[in-house]
């Protein structure tokens, strides 16, 4: 799915309001975030763990808006260690005209099984928030930026284990990076968000896109139902393009 049909896509699930709705009431200035976790552990005929955890952190100053990433992932089934990511992502956005804002982001990402040991992108662009509504958020952006990239080959064992790890030429490339933030609250305690990014050049095309549903508790705690898929058009042979994972985590916001 290209970012043109899921732009289509996320539009047509907006209520008609939110064409006509009133700008959102504007955040204060300082600190929030919020922190997120989940975990599943199985003994006895079957053993397995599984634990993700993620944290955001924003900073809004006037016409600057900072925002820090961190995500982790971890899965481990018959003793056999399968999932192994950690990654981050820093953007900086500073507004100059109602709805354009000018971006710098910085990404890092470190995983094991994906056939890559890290990819790492700087880029630089133009944005426009098309909605901003206490309800309907939604923003683009894009523009031009750089890649590095180590490709990793995987040896394992019969039983799927990797017993040894290659590394290959690392690969360095401009890239077009492009991406879609969308958030709406469907209910006064429901909130449906999904982000999507996408960084094309140099062989290799990477889309990320993270969806959730989140269901507030309490004032400060919520229940989040997500599904997270990557995807590199062009991973070391023997290698799945696609990863995708589904989470169900307790957020709590501050």
């Amino acid at each position: 799915m290209n970012i043109r049909t899921l732009a289509l896509c996320v539009m047509a699930l907006l209520p008609p309001a939110a064409f006509c709705a009133p700008a959102a009431t504007p955040a204060p200035d300082g600190w929030s975030g919020k922190g997120q976790a989940g975990g599943v552990t199985s003994q006895g005929n079957t053993q397995s763990t599984t634990f993700n955890a993620a944290l955001d952190l924003a900073l809004a100053d006037g016409p600057w808006k900072h925002a820090l990433h961190v995500d982790g992932l971890y899965a481990r089934n018959a003793g056999i260690t399968s999932s192994e990511r950690w990654g981050s992502r820093w953007q900086s956005n500073y507004t100059f005209r109602p709805k354009v804002f000018a971006f710098g982001t910085l990404r890092f990402e470190r995983d094991l099984f994906s056939g890559f040991d890290y990819q790492a992108s700087v880029a630089a662009g133009i944005g426009y928030q098309i909605f901003d509504t206490d309800r309907v958020k939604l923003s683009v952006q894009a523009g031009p930026g750089f890649r590095r990239e180590q490709p990793q080959t995987l040896a394992k064992d019969a039983a799927g284990a990797v017993i040894a790890r290659s590394l290959g030429v690392p690969v360095s490339s401009a890239i077009l990076s492009a991406g879609i933030d969308y958030s709406q609250t469907l209910t006064d305690t429901t909130t449906l968000s999904d982000k999507l990014l996408t960084e094309s050049g140099g062989g290799n095309t990477l889309v990320t896109n993270a969806l959730a549903l989140a269901v507030k508790v309490s004032t400060h705690l919520a229940l989040s139902l997500g599904y997270n898929l990557q995807n590199n058009s062009s991973p070391p042979v023997g290698l799945k393009r696609l990863d995708a994972n589904e989470t169900v985590n307790l957020v709590y916001s501050f």
